[in-house]
């Protein structure tokens, strides 16, 4: 009696194992062969509008588009100026001329077409006119190092100087914080 109940749990076992091993082999398969895609460009969109990758490859289906990441509306560029100057290799804070740098590559990447427009600021150092006209060149730098990193000429639509007008209300007047260009981009598609 004893061997038949150890022969009868054995069978039992048996029998389990084989029901659960095509569940196993399914789980595995689904687990191994299709997963969520990542926003790499990856993977293939379902009939059901999905996402996925594959080891197998596309079996047909359109590959995903790439996730792109959206460029700001309005994006300032704090660039701290020595004093009366405006050319990039006056800036003294160089951290925001990489700043500048990823915004760029971000236009570029982007299907949809910037229109952007460039406004200049100082600080309230000096005269109505002379500022408006160091705003000016500021704006005017920061135009030309676009054109030179590959954004269209064409695609800034205007470049302005505020001068000292439009302080920034959290910094001393004075102070190097209000020397900087605004940048601000409407989009349309390509």
């Amino acid at each position: 009696m004893r061997k038949q109940k150890k022969t009868s749990r054995l069978a039992a076992l048996a029998m389990a194992a084989s029901l659960a091993s095509p569940l196993v082999a399914l789980a595995d398969y689904n687990y191994e062969h299709f997963w969520s895609a990542q926003p790499e460009g990856t993977g293939w969109v379902t009939g059901y509008g999905e996402c996925w990758q594959s080891i197998h490859g596309p079996g047909g289906l359109e590959p995903c588009a790439p996730a792109v990441a959206a460029v700001p509306k309005e994006f300032t560029v704090r660039l701290n100026f020595e004093f009366d100057k405006y050319r990039l290799e006056n800036v003294v804070n160089d951290n925001e001329l990489r700043r500048l740098d990823d915004y760029i590559a971000q236009v570029k990447t982007t299907p949809t077409r910037e229109e952007i427009a460039l406004v200049g600021h100082t600080d309230a150092k000096g005269s109505d006119e002379y500022n408006m006209a160091l705003g000016m060149r500021r704006a005017q730098t920061i135009r030309d190092y676009m054109v030179n990193q590959g954004i269209p000429a064409s695609d800034i639509v205007s470049v302005e100087s505020r001068g000292k007008r439009d302080l920034l209300p959290d910094f001393d007047p004075f102070s190097v914080q209000q020397r900087r260009v605004v940048i601000n981009a409407e989009y349309e598609n390509r």
